[in-house]
């Protein structure tokens, strides 16, 4: 660690995780987008013990997909959704990720807890249109580490935007999918330059769990 003009420079993945500023964030973890990733079969089974690992230790926040009606989203973001899954008619789009409905649940292994932090948001970013940067400030959170679905769209922007904005970013390699494999492994390739990216048994040996 240095001091530097008066500022707090963490180096060591240690300093930087350290539990007491420290937020676990589980990035639109639904059963539908688990459905959709390279690793299905494996994925839920590999993040949800490291979840409950975390937990012990640091804060932990739960994104949930919440967009708003069609006739008040973006052109850009609705043209975004229809190549993503395929369709000609954003009229097919219009029960994605409806509150209730089966593909918007989390998976029972990784229900949230009483403690735990949920953000419900309209876009690809953590940051635009919630409240989170001021819920973290007010806990005195200085890191984030990211899990979740999808590394090359929601993980990366909202990583990117993070660092942006003051916070330590950490991408979980082993903690993140996608509905694309080479999408994925180019996105931590990337994120390799603006982020700390670490497995999750580096992480869980950093925070001393």
């Amino acid at each position: 660690m240095k001091h530097y003009e008066g500022v707090q420079i963490y180096e060591t993945l240690p300093e930087i995780v350290a539990p007491e500023h420290t937020c676990l964030v589980v990035w639109d973890v639904h059963q539908g987008l688990v459905a959709r990733t390279f690793d299905s079969d494996t994925y839920v089974a590999r993040l949800a013990p490291f979840v409950r690992s975390m937990r012990s230790r640091v804060q932990v926040l739960y994104t949930l997909i919440t967009l708003l009606p069609h006739r008040l989203q973006s052109g850009w973001l609705l043209f975004g959704m229809m190549r993503r899954f395929g369709v000609n008619d954003p009229a097919q789009l219009a029960n994605f990720m409806a509150k209730g409905s089966p593909e918007r649940e989390t998976p029972p292994e990784l229900t949230p807890e009483t403690h735990d932090i949920l953000i419900e948001k309209p876009t690809q970013n953590l940051f635009v249109g919630t409240p989170v940067e001021m819920i973290l400030r007010n806990r005195g959170i200085k890191t984030l580490v990211f899990t979740g679905i999808a590394t090359d769209i929601g993980v990366e922007t909202s990583a990117r935007d993070a660092g942006a904005r003051g916070f330590y970013p950490v991408v979980v390699s082993d903690g993140v999918s996608s509905m694309d494999r080479e999408a994925h492994e180019r996105s931590l390739q990337s994120l390799s330059r603006m982020a700390i990216v670490a497995t999750m048994s580096e992480i869980l040996a950093a925070t001393g769990v």
